[in-house]
C-alpha cells in the first residue's frame, strides 16, 4: 500500500464517512492540533515512562479518530469511546497526584528539568486543541465531551509537571510581578 494517495493535492481532504473537507477548515485544524498534542505527548514519554501519558496517547488517537469522523457514524465507528471515563479517570489521577503536593502560592514559570519543561510545552498545545475543539462546539454540541476531556487533560499536565518538580527535587520558580 502506497502512503501517498494525491487525493489532497488541491486541498481537500476526506473523513471517515467519505464526505471531502477542505484542509484549511476548522475541523481538520481541530484533529491536526490533536495529532499534534499526541505527538508532543511522545517527546515527554521518550524522557520519562509515565503510564498515565500512554493511556492518554491511545485515548487522544480515538478523539482524533472522532474529529475525523462526521458526528452522524461516531456510533458506527467509536461507539465504544467513553468520552466520561476517560475525563472521570484523568480527575482521579490529578487528585492523587494533587494530594502529594504543597499548595500553589502564586503563578509557576513553565521551566525546570527538560522534562518538566516539555510537559509544559505539551499543556500549551493541549490548551491550543481545547480552544479550537471549543471553536466547533458553537456549531455541534457533539463535540462537548471531547472539549470536557481536553480541558481536564490540560490540568492533568499541569499538576503532572508540578509532580516531576516534586518528585525530582527541582524547585518550582514562582512568578514575581513588577508592581
Amino acid at each position: 500500500m502506497k502512503i501517498y494517495t494525491k487525493t489532497g493535492d488541491q486541498g481537500k481532504c476526506s473523513l471517515a464517512g467519505g464526505s471531502r473537507i477542505d484542509k484549511s477548515s476548522d475541523l481538520l485544524e481541530a484533529y491536526g492540533t490533536v495529532d499534534e498534542l499526541n505527538t508532543a505527548i511522545g517527546l515527554v514519554l521518550a524522557e520519562e515512562d509515565e503510564q498515565t501519558l500512554q493511556v492518554v496517547q491511545h485515548r487522544l488517537f480515538a478523539i482524533g479518530g472522532m474529529l475525523a469522523t462526521e458526528v452522524d457514524l461516531w456510533e458506527k465507528y467509536w461507539g465504544n469511546t467513553d468520552l466520561e471515563r476517560y475525563t472521570t479517570e484523568l480527575e482521579k489521577e490529578i487528585d492523587q497526584l494533587s494530594a502529594q503536593l504543597k499548595p500553589m502560592r502564586g503563578f509557576i514559570l513553565p521551566q525546570g528539568n527538560r522534562v518538566i519543561a516539555q510537559t509544559h510545552v505539551v499543556r500549551t498545545v493541549c490548551r491550543r486543541a481545547e480552544r479550537r475543539i471549543a471553536k466547533l462546539t458553537n456549531e455541534q454540541p457533539a463535540y462537548l465531551p471531547l472539549l470536557k476531556y481536553i480541558n481536564r487533560l490540560s490540568d492533568f499536565l499541569f499538576i503532572l509537571a508540578r509532580f516531576w518538580h516534586n518528585k525530582t527535587g527541582v524547585p518550582e520558580i514562582s512568578w514575581k510581578s513588577t508592581k
